[in-house]
């Protein structure tokens, strides 16, 4: 697309091409091409990434407040692809769900996932993300593949927790709800992930199986220098303990901020503060060291 621009009567190099009047035409089409082939280069790369052991889980802990314990981990995907590097992971899933690549790398994850935590103390959990692609015309194999995971892992169903965001809510909700309760019929938690940015509903919280919510981070980061942020963050918690759900606080890096979180009684919190996420084989002297010495010297009586 040309784009006039007016600008002075002076040379501007090789990046403008002056005119008579001072019209010069900034051509966007190839930074836009430059775009568009990258993208259709990772489209290709990521049909073989999982063959080619380039995809792989990270494993961030979750915290509970009461106890300063270590109750799990979030497996959190990653692509460190050999040209490009490190691939964020929101733009490499944007593409699996478009391509539907989600679907072989979503059965892998839970696999994975299910494998790692069998190895660990079985008072520990993993949490695993479910996208809006793969509810899509596919309820009965995300239910046969979590079955079959759990399975060869020899892991029991309470010890896997499936998270969903509300963006799989607002479609086919009827549906969505079945496919919950199946899962949570077998034992399986359910958690909801950024709790209030999206379409939050007071009826998600009535009529679905959840077992915890999690509070998006934007809310966690500002609760203490926004009132609003603070009150939101202490009413979502005190609702969701009437309602019997715990709460998982997203996104803390500061004392501050899980002391304040401790004075409200959140059940569990993840972030920095806590730890980053890490790989598979870091897990087990995170569990053997279990808290950073800045938070366990805060450890309550």
């Amino acid at each position: 697309m040309l784009i006039p621009v007016r600008i002075p009567h002076r040379r501007t190099g090789t990046q403008h091409r002056e005119s008579p009047i001072g019209l010069v035409c900034h051509d966007q089409s190839t930074g836009d091409n430059e775009i568009a082939v990258k993208r259709h280069m990772l489209e290709q790369d990521l049909a073989s990434a999982l063959a080619n052991d380039q995809i792989s889980l990270v494993y961030q802990p979750f915290l509970e407040v009461d106890s300063n314990r270590i109750q799990g981990f979030e497996a959190l995907l990653r692509w460190q692809h050999p040209i490009h590097g490190s691939i964020p992971p929101a733009e490499f899933i944007a593409i699996a769900e478009e391509t539907g690549l989600i679907h072989p790398i979503g059965e892998w994850v839970i696999r994975e996932a299910c494998q790692a935590a069998a190895r660990w103390p079985e008072h520990l959990r993993v949490s695993v993300n479910l996208s809006v692609a793969q509810f899509r015309n596919r309820t009965i194999t995300i239910v046969n593949t979590i079955v079959r995971a759990l399975a060869d892992a020899g892991l029991s169903p309470t010890r896997l927790e499936v998270e969903i965001t509300e963006s799989i809510l607002i479609s086919k909700f009827d549906a969505t709800i079945a496919l919950l309760e199946s899962l949570s019929a077998l034992g399986i938690t359910i958690a909801l992930d950024d709790f209030g940015i999206g379409y939050s509903s007071l009826t998600y919280l009535r009529k679905l199986p959840l077992h915890r919510l999690k509070i998006d981070q934007s809310f966690v980061r500002d609760m203490l220098i926004d009132a609003d942020c603070a009150a939101i963050v202490k009413s979502v918690v005190g609702l969701a303990r009437e309602l019997r759900i715990a709460v998982i606080a997203e996104g803390v890096e500061t004392i501050q901020q899980l002391d304040y979180l401790r004075q409200i009684n959140c059940s569990e919190v993840q972030g920095y503060l806590v730890g980053k996420p890490i790989p598979i084989e870091q897990v087990a002297g995170l569990l053997e060291k279990q808290l950073p010495d800045n938070i366990a010297m805060r450890r309550q009586p």
